[in-house]
């Protein structure tokens, strides 16, 4: 019973001893005075003012806390805001400071409000609150030499509610809004001498702005610790939304099974989802992976990517498409490189796709593409039918060709593509290495298969001044199903080479026409001009003698047949001017000259047919009359509906020149005969013979 006795005596005593301190700490405790003196400190140190609206409230019990009211904080030297919130409460365990330990019951934040700035001169409006201050008093910045007593943290839960982050960047000229921001934390407990810390039940949520997009994001994790020894995580998850203008999309990151310590990290599994849509357009994908983490290099491997991505728009042939992906990913933030192999098959196509980026920015990057077989086509909407424009209707302006993208880059690579279609076009064993520095793309060398022959050569793309130039010489190819798979055009026929070397330059497609310049040849055989019948129309030509010019539009149904064609152009202004136009066939002979106009899309070219052979061939026998006569065909008009003009006129005019000079030399003839004879008969008479 003494010993009970004893016992109650001394609670007693804590207790009346307790209860003295606390009441003495609210007789000495003076609201107003803590206010003054924290806001001479802040202006004092840090050129801020500080406004504490409320009182000062301090409790207790059972935790000691003290909490603050309407605070605002304005920027440095500057009535503008920085930073205010509606109240904040910090209490601390009672017990524990009996024995000279500090442990945080909690940190509980409402209605914060933070103005983040960064100024044309990159520096940021926190600077001196950071210890950036160039201006901070000697006094205090001798103190900040000292050395800090390590960090520790032991607090039970923090909770921030209704808090709102501006995030002002002058140098881009954006601004980014954070919105219902909230955060709450189970126990949270760091020591920077053990470099240890875990926390518990976090669950973070904010909704934001930027621009015109509205977006949210919450970050959730069950327990997660760190420490150099052993690191753990049961899970970890992330899911973000963005909704905008005709758009939208969702983010789902997860990750399972962390283990590692303060130095190496690995996760059993990572699984990223994604859901987004534009417009009529949506893409859905998943990839899974290990992961391992170097915090000492700062890298990061995913060893074994796997998943899938999913493309659909209603304008698609098929509606939409699958990709299985398989590859790794590896990023080094110390090096600053990014290194990915990426692998995808669909349908017949398989695709290999390895880059190595080196430099972040400007950015420094290397690649290789491989591909067996490709139809682009297959998978794009299928082009608009064209329409003629109304008389009336405004012609609209052509949009710019914008070439900024190839600017402040370096990109070496190269691209291996076993069959292609794109744009109709069919080629095939494409071998292309490509060089962009400067904002100039270089392809060179340029080398593929089309329509039964090659062509190589190169390709030049500058963004400074909009300058394309393109060398590439054509052997063995068969022009007309080229032509027909790229302008729609069934104007020739036949097999050869064609020799390119133009340059442009230009705002627009239709300026780059205008500006078209350089040279260009051809040399085709066993072919044929489509859109007239040559042979026909000088087999009609006696009875049409004596007529005006007769004019008929392009037929596909005709053609005229060569054996040999061979014609070389000079291009100035976007007009390919040829003088040298060289056709054979076995019933005539073909020349010509004249103009091929690209920006304004017609022709005006004068080519002359002569006839060289009759017989029973193509001219028959009523080409017979017809040897040697030069017919003048006029071809002219936009190149969709060029027509063909026999100018018999001028035909007329060189076939009476014709005659009038063989008259000429056949009377010349007979006159150097009647001369030769008569000086024959003086030479035998004076011989007396």
């Amino acid at each position: 019973m003494k010993a009970l006795r004893v016992v109650g005596f001394a609670v007693i005593t804590l207790v009346g001893l307790l209860a003295l301190c606390i009441g003495v700490l609210y007789a000495l405790f003076d609201g107003d005075e803590v206010k003054a003196e924290i806001s001479r400190k802040v202006l004092e140190q840090k050129q801020r003012t500080l406004v504490i609206a409320g009182k000062p409230k301090l409790s207790v019990w059972p935790d000691v806390g003290i909490q603050l009211d309407g605070v605002t904080v304005s920027e440095r030297a500057s009535k503008e805001e920085f930073a205010a919130f509606k109240s904040a409460r910090l209490s601390v365990a009672l017990m524990p400071l009996l024995s000279r330990q500090v442990q945080v019951r909690a940190l509980e934040v409402d209605g914060l409000k933070l103005n983040l700035i960064k100024y044309k001169d990159g520096s940021l409006n926190i600077d001196d609150l950071r210890g950036q201050d160039a201006a901070q008093p000697a006094a205090a910045a001798e103190a900040a030499k000292t050395p800090a007593a390590p960090m520790q943290l032991d607090i039970s839960a923090i909770r921030l509610a209704n808090t709102q982050v501006v995030w002002r960047d002058d140098q881009a000229g954006t601004r980014t809004e954070l919105s219902n921001l909230s955060l709450s934390t189970g126990p949270v407990q760091a020591d920077a001498a053990s470099q240890t810390a875990s926390v518990q039940k976090l669950l973070l949520s904010l909704q934001g702005k930027a621009g015109n997009d509205a977006f949210t994001l919450t970050v959730s994790a069950p327990k997660f610790s760190l420490s150099p020894a052993q690191s753990s995580s049961e899970a970890l998850t992330l899911s973000a939304t963005l909704n905008g203008a005709a758009r939208s999309a969702t983010v789902n990151l997860s990750l399972h099974g962390v283990q590692g310590n303060a130095e190496q990290l690995k996760v059993a599994n990572l699984t990223l989802k994604l859901d987004a849509k534009a417009g009529d357009s949506s893409v859905k994908g998943q990839l899974s992976s290990p992961v391992a983490v170097d915090v000492v290099q700062q890298a990061l491997a995913l060893s074994q990517l796997a998943g899938s991505l999913e493309l659909a728009h209603p304008a698609m042939p098929m509606k939409q498409i699958t990709l299985p992906l398989q590859g790794a990913l590896k990023l080094n933030g110390k090096t600053k490189t990014v290194a990915l192999d990426l692998r995808t098959q669909f349908d017949d196509s398989k695709i290999a796709l390895s880059v190595k980026e080196s430099k972040f920015s400007p950015l420094v990057l290397a690649f290789d593409l491989d591909v067996d077989t490709l139809n682009v086509d297959k998978y794009l909407p299928p082009k608009p039918a064209s329409t003629a424009p109304a008389k009336d209707a405004t012609v609209s302006k052509e949009a710019p060709i914008d070439l900024s993208a190839l600017k402040g880059h370096t990109v070496n690579g190269t691209i291996r593509i076993g069959a292609l279609q794109v744009s109709n076009l069919k080629l095939e064993k494409i071998n292309a290495r490509l060089a962009l520095t400067g904002g100039k793309l270089d392809v060179a060398p340029l080398s593929l298969n089309l329509y039964e022959g090659s062509t190589s050569g190169s390709l030049s793309v500058n963004a400074h001044g909009n300058t394309v130039a393109i060398k590439q010489a054509l052997v063995g190819i068969r022009v007309n199903p080229l032509m027909k798979d790229l302008m729609a055009k069934d104007m020739l026929e036949g097999r050869g080479n064609v020799s390119l070397d133009i340059t442009t330059r230009g705002e627009t497609v239709a300026a780059m026409k205008n500006a078209l310049g350089g040279s260009a040849s051809l040399a085709l055989k066993d072919g044929a001009i489509n859109g007239i019948n040559l042979a026909q129309s000088l087999r009609d030509l006696k009875a049409k003698l004596g007529q005006a010019n007769s004019t008929q539009a392009a037929n596909a149904n005709q053609k005229t047949d060569f054996s040999e064609l061979t014609a070389s152009f000079k291009l100035a202004n976007g007009v390919a001017r040829n003088d040298d136009l060289a056709m054979k066939s076995p019933f005539l002979r073909l020349g010509g000259a004249g103009d091929i106009d690209v920006g304004a899309g017609q022709m005006n070219y004068l080519a002359k047919a002569t006839v060289v052979a009759s017989g029973e061939g193509q001219g028959g026998k009523e080409a017979a009359q017809l040897k040697g006569l030069t017919v003048p065909v006029r071809l002219s008009g936009p190149f969709d509906a060029l027509s063909y003009k026999i100018e018999f006129g001028a035909m007329l005019e060189d076939a009476t020149k014709t005659k009038v000079e063989d008259k000429k030399q056949e009377i010349k003839a007979k006159a150097e005969e009647a001369v030769r004879d008569k000086a024959k008969d003086l030479f035998k008479g004076l011989l007396g013979k």
